[in-house]
């Protein structure tokens, strides 16, 4: 098909907002294609995180203090893509970003204006000391989401937001990941996006990701939670044009419960 007799056509440098290498070149290369609308801002109009981080900033407020939860080591901060950068990083958005991960590389994150360290299921924060909790890419990797959710309501203030994006275990990236062991994900995800670094991959043990299970755990634990599935242009899928095109489809076609993403927007009430 005529998709597929266009994938060796070069894109301009400034539109390789993924990255460098072949895996970036190709994922450019068929994100252009099937999303024209790249050419104009270089971001599709499903770009998840620009949907995620929309809806995190239309909550903002000068004068919160944000807590980033995994904030890591930032490498948001080296999206070539400045809006979506720019949405991305809060700082200076608001009074104070503070960091925490169980990682000492996020004291290398610029994107926050303090880093501490978490070391225990207590987390190294005052009671209520947040207004806003933003957990990106997180509770995947959590061995016990109830100690976490119980750590996010302490430290959000009474009306306080959580953000959360994680992903599907019931989209075919959640049942690939889970059969791909996790000392082979970095291998795996360098097929696909050159830009992942090995210090930017973790252990998934993926205990609560689901719809069902994640909106339960955030109500148990005191919030009034919208948790819903989200699918934005495959770019897993870069490795070969047939693979991307049907990826595609399916985030056309796919309905909410098998999306690749998971989307939870929960306010804190007791």
């Amino acid at each position: 098909m005529r998709h597929w007799r266009e994938e060796n056509k070069a894109l301009p440098a400034k539109n390789l907002a993924l990255g460098t290498g072949n895996a970036a070149t190709k994922a450019n290369r068929y994100m252009e294609h099937h999303y024209p609308e790249t050419r104009f801002g270089g971001f599709t109009r499903i770009d998840g995180t620009i949907a995620f981080f929309t809806r995190v900033n239309a909550l903002l407020h000068p004068d919160f203090t944000v807590l980033d939860v995994g904030c890591g080591r930032g490498e948001y901060a080296e999206d070539a893509n400045v809006y979506r950068r720019n949405l991305r990083i809060l700082k200076g958005k608001v009074q104070r970003v503070i960091g925490i991960d169980v990682e000492q590389t996020g004291q290398e994150n610029p994107c926050i204006d303090e880093f501490r360290l978490i070391e225990g299921e207590r987390w190294p924060v005052e009671d209520k000391i947040a207004d806003m909790i933003v957990c990106d890419s997180v509770v995947e990797h959590l061995p016990n989401p109830d100690a976490f959710f119980e750590e996010c309501r302490r430290a959000l203030k009474l009306g306080g937001s959580l953000c959360l994006r994680t992903p599907n275990t019931r989209s075919y990236f959640g049942l690939v990941s889970r059969l791909i062991p996790n000392r082979l994900h970095t291998t795996a995800l360098s097929q696909v996006k050159d830009r992942r670094k090995e210090e930017d991959v973790f252990p998934t043990l993926y205990r609560c990701n689901t719809r069902g299970r994640l909106r339960r755990a955030l109500e148990r634990h005191g919030f009034k939670a919208c948790v819903y599935g989200y699918e934005a242009e495959p770019t897993y899928l870069s490795f070969n044009g047939l693979a991307y095109w049907l990826g595609t489809l399916h985030a056309k076609l796919a309905p909410q419960v098998f999306q690749l993403v998971l989307f939870g927007f929960a306010r804190k009430v007791r």
